[in-house]
């Protein structure tokens, strides 16, 4: 049995968690599908597959195995894909990770006008801000916000630094006075990311040098918007990223304290694996993001 339509029926087999939704998904029956991974399972020399009646569960081996292969067939597909591209009107799909609060305010909108420009690639866009590894998940490219990284297995494009702002509501400032020193911080409301009982480090670097506070909030969560409306709401104080901020700052809703102090600086990156840069829509979606972005000011990608 050909051994690339072996490797395209395991992937298929762990995808889909079965070897019946696999044959449904893929037009044969379910010992066809059965022969191919024992003929993989056969040339390998290893068990890929534990079986039950009802479902499959994947060995370490087969773990291993599956994400490499996933990588293989997806290089191949990309391989394929660059030479068909070779043409005036690049196609095809792209599917794209973000983080929820940037993908609905700043890269959704400029997604929509991606498409309306070049109406034949196709674009999938899945917002979470859980950390996902694109070459497992299936993702062409994922947009991420952190601070300055190594992937070795990526391809990264660093498009503009997002910095942070330590800020409150005035009827909060009003309330319980305005932080006069980062130590402050621990004997105040704070809203943070993370779970209430472990609370969270904030580290700041100022006039003295760097300085670390564990703040102990009355409210956190894992989303920056979430934590503007609670800051909004007079909740407490709250280290935002300025392009969620931004408005309400400009508009006097939020004021920055502890203005001569800094967080350690985030950047919005582009990252994707090796073999996509062989892709013509790939190329072009990184060189509209960077056109779009890139020239932004690092105050909060308002305009």
């Amino acid at each position: 049995m050909d051994k690339l339509v072996s490797l395209q029926t395991f992937v298929k087999v762990v995808d889909e968690g079965s070897f019946a939704a696999a044959a449904r998904a893929i037009g044969q029956s379910r010992s066809q599908v059965n022969r191919a991974v024992i003929a993989l399972e056969e040339d390998l020399g290893v068990q890929l597959l534990n079986r039950t009646t009802r479902q499959v569960a994947v060995t370490p081996s087969g773990r291993a195995f599956y994400d490499r292969a996933k990588a293989v067939l997806a290089d191949l597909r990309e391989a394929e894909e660059a030479i068909r591209e070779n043409r005036a009107t690049p196609s095809g799909d792209i599917r794209i990770n973000a983080p929820m609060s940037f993908g609905t305010l700043h890269l959704g909108p400029a997604l929509v006008d991606f498409a309306r420009e070049y109406p034949e690639i196709r674009v999938e866009l899945a917002l979470s801000d859980r950390f996902i590894d694109p070459v497992a998940d299936g993702y062409d490219m994922t947009v991420r916000i952190s601070q300055p990284s190594e992937t070795l297995a990526l391809i990264d494009h660093e498009i503009i630094p997002m910095n942070r702002v330590l800020c409150a509501s005035p009827e909060f400032i009003r309330k319980h006075g305005e932080p006069v020193s980062p130590r402050d911080l621990a004997t105040l409301p704070c809203l943070h990311y993370g779970s209430l009982p472990a609370g969270s480090s904030w580290k700041m670097t100022g006039p003295d040098g760097p300085v670390s506070v564990q703040v102990n909030g009355v409210f956190c969560c894992n989303n920056a918007e979430v934590l503007r409306d609670a800051a909004l709401a007079d909740l407490g104080l709250a280290l935002l990223p300025t392009f969620i901020a931004g408005p309400d700052l400009q508009s006097g809703n939020l004021v920055s304290v502890l203005c001569d102090y800094t967080s350690p600086e985030l950047f919005l990156y582009l990252l994707y694996p090796p073999s996509r840069q062989l892709s013509a829509r790939i190329r072009l979606l990184v060189d509209f993001l960077y056109d779009r972005f890139g020239g932004q000011p690092r105050w909060d990608l308002v305009q």
